[in-house]
């Protein structure tokens, strides 16, 4: 196995966006891009292939077939289909998990033991059927989750207050669409509770929260209104999981994952929780002590998640 090989299936604007960051960032040693439309994967691997100059790092980038997944440590899946006129959404699931099995089974086939990180939406449902197909631990088997929209919350929190959003710690939990929600029981500025800061800063207030919130979540309906679609910031994103993989970070990152029971709530799906990563995948997800209310919420989430498998055929 390559230190630091990652293959990309799905060379489309999340896939590139993603790879395109791997190269600025220098994060890995080799980059495999893998699409139907092999004369894209060709052309893509060029363009980047033509920016190494000015690369932090040596790097080796082509476009290539599932063969290459052997010797990888990761392959992200960002492939899938957008929902056509007159299609319902259990149509468009149904058809986006069959893509899932075809390339997980692909993947599987080439002899690939490492660590699947799926960004195709819906990501819960989509990683949950990657798991389910491939029949690796689900410790080796990621969504991108919530960690997107856990981003967009720091930020949004950090332009209030106008703190550094390094500095910002709160998480986005629950199915990454409608029904997630900010865990603001556990949400800091530096060391310092939310709350506490709303009681003796006075540049944010009670009402703000929900503002801030209503503005992550609608967050993606907004750019897409405005560009058709959404890339840059799930492909950066997606460089920081995998970092903290590579580099054996132990770093916890709101992640889709399978809760096994370490909260209370519908077990069987696959949800955006807090999880620490390292270079074998999962090594434990994170037990916050949520509020009532945000109990109530999680469970809402699962349920949906846990409702829209049992009526999907994969």
């Amino acid at each position: 196995m390559s230190t630091s090989k990652v293959v990309i299936v799905g060379a489309g604007m999340v896939g590139m966006s993603y790879a395109y960051s791997l190269v600025n960032q220098g994060t890995v040693e080799e980059i495999v891009l893998i699409d139907i439309d092999k004369e894209r994967a060709l052309g893509e691997a060029m363009d980047l292939n033509h920016g190494l100059a000015f690369a932090p790092r040596k790097m080796s980038i082509k476009a290539g077939d599932y063969k290459d997944c052997k010797d990888a440590h990761i392959v992200v899946i960002t492939a899938g289909v957008n929902q056509k006129e007159g299609q319902t959404r259990i149509d468009l699931l149904n058809s986006n998990a069959k893509i899932m099995k075809s390339v997980t089974k692909s993947v599987v086939d080439s002899g690939f033991d490492g660590i699947f990180l799926v960004a195709s939406n819906p990501v819960d449902i989509s990683t949950y059927v990657v798991w389910k197909t491939s029949g690796f631990p689900s410790s080796k088997v990621i969504g991108s989750g919530t960690s997107l929209d856990t981003a967009r919350l720091r930020y949004e929190i950090s332009k209030k207050i106008d703190i550094s959003v390094s500095n910002i710690h709160a998480y986005i939990l629950g199915e990454h669409g409608d029904s997630e929600f900010v865990c603001w029981s556990n949400a800091y500025v530096g060391a310092k509770p939310i709350m506490d800061v709303i009681d003796t800063m006075g540049q944010i207030t009670f009402s703000d929260l929900d503002e801030i919130y209503i503005t992550v979540r609608d967050a993606a309906y907004e750019i897409i209104k405005r560009k058709k679609a959404t890339y840059y910031a799930i492909g950066m994103t997606l460089v920081k999981i995998t970092s903290a993989i590579f580099n054996n970070e132990n770093r916890i990152i709101p992640i889709s994952v399978y809760n096994d029971g370490v909260y209370n709530v519908e077990p069987d799906v696959y949800i955006g929780l807090p999880a620490v990563l390292n270079r074998e995948g999962i090594h434990h997800i994170i037990s916050l002590k949520l509020s009532k209310e945000e109990q109530v919420k999680l469970q809402k989430s699962a349920n949906i998640l846990r409702d829209i498998l049992d009526k999907m055929e994969f």
